[in-house]
C-alpha cells in the first residue's frame, strides 16, 4: 500500500510549496483512517526537504516515480522513501531510502544493532543499513512482480543530520553497509550520484504502482521453511524489533554460559513473529554448539514441525530439538545452555496426563537452563490451567536468582500486516477499548457470512490454492465422532450443516493434512500455527445483547478440557470464576480470528452478534473526526504530544495501586501545559458535573496531586459509597472537606464532601471513620475540546 505517490515533478512542487507533510498526513487519513503524530509530521517536513535538495536536478527525470511510506505487503513495515525509473540499459530500478534524523549513535556488540537517542531516551535499534536492506529483502520475497519483471531493488540509508564519527560507519556494520550504502550529512552529492546512476529515465509504466497492484508470492510459513533453516539456509530476515529480540537473546545466551542465569521475557501479540524468532534462535544456538531445545505446551506445533522434518533428520535428533513443557520435572540444574519457550502463556503448574507431576513448569524450565527465553502473550490464555503470564514468569525467575530482561515484539506479520485489524478485533470483542477503530477491506479481508455452508465452501475454494485454509470453531459441540466415526459433531440444523471435529485421522497434523479440509479444527490444533485463510464458527458461548459481548461458559461442550473444573471454581469464588471464563472464551476467539495471514471469514450462531460485528465494519462517521483515539503512537510522542486514555477503573487501579493495566489508546493533547507521565485521560460519564464536564467528555487528570485539594475537581475511588454516574465506587466531583483539631493541634477530617456541579444530583458525604476507604486518584486539568468533523 502506498500512502503518498507522485512523480518527481509533483514531489518537488509539494515540497517547494510547503505542503508535503500535510499531503502525506492527508493520505494517511484516507488509507489508514487516522492522522499521524505531530512529531512524525515534523520529521517528514525536515527529511523531505533534504530529499528535495538531493533529487532537484535535471539529471534525475521529472517523470521518475516517488512513493513515501510504502507498506511492505503482508507486514506492518513501511519504507520511508522510494524513487523508481530505468537506467541506461532500460532496466527497471527501485531505490529504497531509509531516512533518519539522527545526530549521534553508540556501538553495540550485537550484530546489526546500534544504540541511539530518541525523544524518550536511548535505546537499541537496527542499524539503518540493516533496515533498508531487510525491507528490500522482504519486498523481493513477497512480491512476484519484482521477480517476473526483473526489477532491481537498491536499498540505502540517508542520515541527513549525522556527521561522520566512525561509529555509524564502523567496520562491524560493513556487512550491511555493503548491501545498503550509508549516506551522511556531507554525502548529499554522493546520494544524488547514486540515484542518477540508476534512474536515468522515467519508466513507461509506473514501477511502484506495478508492484503495489502486482501479484504476491504465496506466503512463506514457518513450518514449510523449517527443514531449510535447520540445513543452515536463511529463510526469514528479521525486521526491526524481531532483530533486536533475536540479537539480545543470542547475547544473553552467550553471557549465561559463563556467568549468571539469564531470563528473557518477550511479549508479542498474534502475528508478531514470536515463533519465527524462536526457531531462528534454536537454529543459531544449535549451530554455535549450545545445547538448546524448543519448548511448547501445545503439541500441535511440535508435531507439525516433526512431520515437516521427517526423512531429512534422524527421529532422535528431531525429538531432542522439540519438546513439551513438562519435560523438565527431574532435569538437573543448568543442564541446558538455552531453553526457548514458545507460547509461554500456555504453561501449566503441573505436568503429566493427570496433572499430578512436577512442581511448576515455569520454575522447572528456569532451573534446567542457564538461559531461558519465554515468548508470551497474556491475551492468548485459553485454558483454565494456563499460568504463564509475564508477571508470573518474572516472579519465578527472580526467585531463582536469575537476571530478568524484557522485550517486546509489536510489528505485525499476519492479518495482512494490519495492526488496525488487531486493534479493531480487541475493540469489537470488548477485550480492551480502542475507540474510533473501524475495519475496511483495505486493512484485511474480513467477512461475515450468514450461512455456515457458504463460509465452508469459500474456505474450501481458498484451500485449493495451496492447502493453507481451514475452518475452526469454538468448542461448543460434543466430540461424538471420536467414538462413532459415522456421527457428526458440529451440527447447525437450520442450515442442514453438519461436520466433524478434527483429530480423527490426522490428529495434531490436521492443519497440514491433505484431506482435513473436510473437518473442523479447534483452538488446540491451531494455536501457535498459521494459515493463509481461516474460517471461524463462533458458537453459542458468545452472544451480543444490550450493547455487550456476553460469554456463557455453560454453552461450552462437556468434552472441553479448557474449562474443566469451572463449577468447582464457581462454588469457591463466583466472581473470579466468571471473570476467568470470560477471559478464556474471548481469548480463544481472538486467537482463532488471528490465524489467517490473508483473510478471516466468520459465521456467528448468535444472529445479534453477527449483526453487531457487521456494523463494526462500517465507519462510525461519514468523515473522520479530528480528535481521534490512536491505538498506538510512537514512543517519542508519548507524554510529549499524546496522553494515554484509560477506563476509569484502569486509571484508579494503575495510579492508585500500581497495577499493570493497558491503555485504551492515545489522544493528542494541546493547551494543557507541559505533559508528563503522571497525566492521563478518562472519559466522563453522566451529567453530575455539568456544565463544567459533559457526558462523554475526555478529561485530563494529573495523578498524585500535591497541595490542598479544597475546591478542586478530582477523580476519586471510595469503596463504601455508590455513584450513579459510574455505577460504582468511582467519582469525578468537586472536593471539599471539614477539619477538626485536637488539643495538640493535630487535625483530622470530620467529613469529606464530593460535590456535583449539577444541582439535580446529591453530594457524596464520607464520614471521618470511613476516610481510610477513600482516596484521590487524580486532579482535573481540563476537557479536551471537541473538534469538528471534516
Amino acid at each position: 500500500m502506498i500512502v503518498y505517490h507522485a512523480s518527481k515533478k509533483g514531489f518537488i512542487h509539494d515540497v517547494f510549496n510547503g505542503t508535503i507533510a500535510d499531503d502525506i498526513d492527508h493520505a494517511f487519513l484516507l488509507h489508514l483512517g487516522r492522522h499521524t503524530s505531530p512529531n512524525e509530521k515534523l520529521s517528514w517536513k525536515n527529511s523531505m526537504m533534504h530529499m528535495y535538495k538531493v533529487i532537484n536536478t535535471p539529471e534525475i527525470p521529472d517523470s521518475s516515480s516517488i512513493a513515501i511510506e510504502y507498506q511492505i505487503p503482508l507486514t506492518s513495515k513501511r519504507i520511508d522513501f522510494i524513487i523508481s525509473g530505468v537506467d541506461d540499459n532500460r532496466h527497471s530500478n527501485i531505490i529504497i531510502i531509509e531516512l533518519k534524523q539522527w545526530e549521534q549513535a553508540k556501538l553495540s556488540q550485537k550484530s546489526g544493532i546500534i544504540q541511539t537517542r530518541f525523544q524518550h531516551g536511548e535505546s537499541e535499534t537496527a542499524h539503518p543499513s540493516y533496515q533498508a536492506w531487510s525491507y528490500a529483502y522482504m519486498l523481493q520475497n513477497y512480491n512476484e512482480t519484482v521477480r517476473e519483471q526483473n526489477i532491481q531493488l537498491l536499498p540505502c540509508a540517508f542520515l541527513h543530520n549525522y556527521q561522520e564519527d566512525h561509529i555509524i560507519s564502523h567496520q562491524c556494520y560493513t556487512e550491511y553497509i555493503d548491501k545498503a550504502p550509508l549516506f551522511l550529512k556531507s554525502d548529499a552529492r554522493k546520494l544524488q550520484d547514486f540515484i542518477k546512476r540508476h534512474i536515468k529515465y522515467g519508466a513507461k509504466e509506473d514501477i511502484v504502482w506495478l508492484i503495489d497492484k502486482g501479484k504476491l508470492r504465496p506466503s512463506k510459513q514457518l513450518a514449510d521453511a523449517l527443514n531449510s533453516m535447520l540445513h543452515g539456509n536463511r529463510e526469514f530476515v528479521l525486521l526491526d524489533d524481531q532483530k533486536i529480540v533475536y540479537e539480545t537473546a543470542l547475547s544473553l545466551a552467550r553471557e549465561a554460559a559463563n556467568g549468571s542465569k539469564q531470563v528473557l521475557i518477550v511479549e508479542g501479540g498474534p502475528g508478531t513473529g514470536k515463533s519465527v524468532v524462536a526457531v531462528n534462535l534454536l537454529v543459531e544456538l544449535t549451530k554455535e554448539g549450545v545445547v538448546a531445545q524448543y519448548v511448547s505446551k501445545n503439541a500441535a506445533p511440535r508435531d507439525v514441525y516433526t512431520a515437516k522434518l521427517s526423512g531429512s533428520f534422524r527421529k532422535g535428533y528431531i525429538n531432542n530439538l522439540f519438546v513439551g513443557s513438562g519435560s523438565f520435572i527431574d532435569t538437573p540444574q543448568n543442564t541446558f545452555g538455552a531453553l526457548i519457550v514458545d507460547e509461554a502463556h500456555r504453561l501449566n503448574l503441573k505436568s503429566g496426563l493427570y496433572s499430578n507431576l512436577g512442581e511448576n513448569q515455569i520454575l522447572e524450565i528456569i532451573r534446567a537452563s542457564r538461559f531461558s527465553v519465554f515468548f508470551v502473550d497474556d491475551r492468548q490464555r485459553v485454558h483454565i490451567k494456563d499460568i504463564g503470564s509475564k508477571a508470573s514468569i518474572q516472579k519465578f525467575a527472580e526467585s531463582c536468582g536469575a537476571i530478568v530482561h524484557t522485550a517486546k515484539l509489536s510489528s505485525q506479520f499476519r492479518c495482512n500486516g494490519s495492526d488496525g485489524y488487531l486493534s479493531w478485533l480487541d475493540n469489537a470483542l470488548q477485550i480492551r477499548e480502542t475507540a474510533n477503530i473501524h475495519l475496511s477491506s483495505e486493512d484485511y479481508d474480513f467477512r461475515i457470512f450468514s450461512d455456515p455452508n457458504q463460509l465452508f465452501e469459500t474456505i474450501k475454494e481458498k484451500n485449493r490454492i495451496n492447502n493453507k485454509a481451514r475452518v475452526v470453531a469454538g468448542y461448543c459441540w460434543d466430540w461424538n465422532s471420536k467414538k462413532d466415526p459415522n456421527s457428526y459433531d458440529i451440527i447447525i440444523p437450520e442450515f442442514h450443516f453438519q461436520k466433524r471435529w478434527n483429530l480423527n485421522t490426522d490428529k495434531n497434523l490436521w492443519i497440514i493434512g491433505n484431506k482435513s479440509i473436510e473437518e473442523i479444527g479447534c483452538i488446540h490444533t491451531c494455536q501457535g500455527l498459521e494459515l493463509d485463510y481461516v474460517g471461524v464458527i463462533i458458537g453459542s458461548d458468545m452472544r451480543y445483547e444490550n450493547g455487550q459481548i456476553i460469554t456463557d461458559v455453560t454453552k461450552r461442550s462437556g468434552n472441553d478440557q479448557s474449562v474443566k473444573g469451572f463449577k468447582h471454581l464457581l462454588s469457591q469464588n463466583r466472581y473470579k470464576a466468571l471473570q476467568d471464563a470470560d477471559e478464556i472464551i474471548k481469548n480463544t476467539y481472538r486467537t482463532l480470528l488471528t490465524r489467517g495471514m490473508k483473510g478471516c471469514y466468520v459465521y456467528c450462531c448468535d444472529k445479534p452478534l453477527a449483526k453487531y460485528l457487521s456494523a463494526q465494519l462500517e465507519p462510525l462517521y461519514e468523515s473522520i473526526p479530528e480528535n481521534r483515539i490512536e491505538p498506538e503512537v510512537n514512543d517519542e510522542v508519548k507524554y510529549i504530544d499524546f496522553l494515554p486514555l484509560y477506563s476509569i477503573r484502569a486509571a484508579c487501579g494503575y495510579f492508585g495501586e500500581g497495577e499493570l493495566v493497558d491503555e485504551s489508546g492515545w489522544m493528542k493533547v494541546e493547551g494543557m501545559g507541559k505533559l508528563n507521565r503522571n497525566m492521563f485521560i478518562v472519559q466522563a460519564v453522566g451529567h453530575s458535573m455539568e456544565p463544567l464536564i459533559q457526558d462523554g467528555d475526555y478529561c485530563v487528570f494529573r495523578a498524585n496531586p500535591a497541595g490542598s485539594r479544597q475546591g478542586k475537581v478530582v477523580l476519586t475511588e471510595h469503596h463504601n459509597y455508590y455513584d450513579s454516574d459510574y455505577m460504582g465506587s468511582y467519582s469525578i466531583k468537586t472536593y471539599t472537606s471539614k477539619k477538626i483539631f485536637d488539643p495538640e493541634g493535630n487535625w483530622a477530617h470530620e467529613e469529606i464532601v464530593l460535590q456535583p456541579k449539577n444541582s439535580n444530583y446529591s453530594p457524596i458525604i464520607i464520614e471521618e471513620e470511613n476516610a481510610d476507604e477513600f482516596r484521590i486518584v487524580g486532579e482535573f486539568i481540563g476537557v479536551l475540546p471537541m473538534k469538528s468533523k471534516q
